[in-house]
């Protein structure tokens, strides 16, 4: 289960963000450290519902069932059950960030 931040967690968690963006700026982190700590700060992904998870799919991505599984390396059944509000089931780890990513930058975001 995803755990929600509480506003002192999100707070201090900002502010090492912010810091490790100073840092960077006056280059003092590495690329590779700035992007550990990107990582380690920002908040864990939502969970999708299966009308979010269309969504994403048919106006965001603009692709079939099939290729959407493609781009995520998940089963066209995954998405299906995904995508069916009987299964239950809801996308989680790299799946929810990678739907994360198509939500918050669009699907150009992991298309090379």
């Amino acid at each position: 289960m995803i755990k929600k931040l509480k506003a002192e967690e999100k707070r201090v968690l900002d502010e090492l963000l912010e810091m490790a963006e100073a840092l960077d700026g006056c280059g003092l982190l590495t690329k590779h450290d700035f992007a550990k700590m990107k990582a380690l700060c920002l908040e864990k992904p939502p969970i999708f519902t299966p009308r979010k998870v269309t969504n994403i799919r048919i106006r965001q991505a603009k692709m079939s069932q099939s290729i959407f599984a493609s781009l995520l390396n998940v089963s066209v059944s995954t998405v299906q059950k995904w995508e069916s509000p009987s299964s239950g089931k809801h996308p989680s780890g790299a799946a929810a960030k990678l739907l994360q990513v198509i939500e918050v930058r669009g699907v150009q975001a992991l298309l090379f």
